[in-house]
């Protein structure tokens, strides 16, 4: 599963296609805490990150919706830097 960027303590990576599943998502690992992003709304669907780092991965969804959805749909996975 690529690293697509790190940033205050937050991992986030996106899974091979074939081995996923939509909606397309990404997932987010802070310290103990794991969950599962919508790209459509930056929602966290599944997981337990708390409201501060949910909001720090929303902000990011949001900064990078059309990069990481072109990501999901092409498999060409890049770094991206982290949000100010």
């Amino acid at each position: 599963m690529p690293v697509i960027s790190r940033f205050y303590g937050i991992v986030i990576k996106m899974y091979l296609r074939q081995k996923e599943h939509n909606p397309p998502h990404i997932h987010a690992i802070y310290g103990d805490y794991v969950g599962m992003f919508s790209l459509a709304d930056g929602k966290m669907f599944e997981g337990d990150v708390p409201p501060k780092g949910q909001q720090m991965v929303k902000e990011f969804i949001e900064h990078y919706r059309d990069r990481l959805m072109n990501m999901w749909e092409t498999q060409r996975f890049e770094v991206l830097p982290p949000i100010e």
